[in-house]
């Protein structure tokens, strides 16, 4: 009995012990995990945490009489929901859309699918106020577009419409490429047996594809919505920039800075910074779970 007692315990004694081991360290074919670690950990620190860090210091030496002042003033407040707000309708639209994109690249050959394809990362390479000057003079009163739809009581340019146009060609690509590699590693089989057991193309769509496609949906989502809270360039032409109606924030930052006030730019900077890390950080928790569900469901 003692003999099997201790032979219970060393086994779960070295199970712990490889467990513990192996929470840094997987076992790969290459070898060199530490040095990889710690670069990444050193350009991390070096490129994201010490900028940041330096933004909550800056704001910080204002006092939290003035930070709270500065973010809590109505003209701020409104281009927080202003940013907020057509970032949030931007990234569901690019959602929709970019699905429908990568659905056609991926399940259906055409003449000029391959030029379709590359047109998908043109925003990444276009300047933003090239994308800025383009959308206005598209939308505004007297643009293309702008003239035919203003007649119709439809107005774009400098309206909160024409801030969440220009973010979702600005996001678009992000929920192209984050679906499609998805929907090109789908099996097929398992459509094909989800119909043959007398499932509707809806059923089949919303019950077998849907969730597999989920994470990768929410990642798209997650980084649309993450670069339109950063977007100026694009926004800033198209916007108007008229204060309380389709001011943005990035903008109020940046008049901040040419006002001198280091110390108020980096106060709505933070403001920004903490309310995109709990969004993102609750989508993130989101896609785990939609992911985690996922495996369990297929194991």
């Amino acid at each position: 009995m003692t003999a099997g007692y201790s032979t219970r315990f060393t086994r779960r004694n070295s199970v712990a012990g490889s467990s513990k081991s192996t929470w840094f360290k997987r076992p790969g074919i290459l070898p060199g995990f530490w040095p990889a670690f710690s670069y990444s950990v050193l350009y991390l620190t070096l490129i994201v945490l010490i900028p940041l860090s330096a933004v909550f210091l800056k704001a910080a030496t204002a006092g939290w009489s003035k930070i709270w002042d500065t973010i809590s003033s109505p003209r701020v407040v409104a281009a927080y929901k202003v940013t907020f707000g057509a970032s949030f309708a931007a990234a569901v639209a690019s959602v929709v859309i970019g699905f429908l994109i990568a659905w056609a690249l991926t399940r259906y050959k055409f003449p000029g699918r391959a030029a379709m394809d590359a047109l998908v990362d043109i925003p990444f390479a276009l300047p933003t106020a090239v994308a800025g000057i383009s959308l206005t003079s598209i939308y505004a009163p007297n643009g293309w577009l702008g003239r035919y739809l203003e007649p119709l009581g439809i107005k774009v340019a400098f309206t909160p419409l024409g801030i969440t146009i220009a973010l979702i060609f600005i996001g678009l690509p992000f929920v192209v490429r984050s679906v499609q590699p998805v929907l090109e590693d789908a099996d097929h089989e398992i459509e094909e047996a989800a119909s043959s057991l007398g499932a509707s193309r809806w059923q089949v769509f919303r019950l077998v594809l849907l969730p597999a496609f989920r994470p990768a949906l929410l990642t798209g989502f997650a980084l649309a919505f993450a670069r339109g809270l950063g977007e100026y360039g694009s926004v800033v032409f198209i916007s108007g920039n008229l204060p309380m109606k389709t001011e943005i924030a990035p903008l109020l930052i940046i008049a901040k800075l040419e006002q001198y006030d280091y110390a108020g730019a980096a106060a709505i900077a933070v403001a920004m910074l903490l309310a995109s890390f709990l969004m993102l950080f609750g989508i993130n928790a989101i896609q785990g779970r939609s992911r985690r569900f996922m495996e369990t469901k297929l194991s």
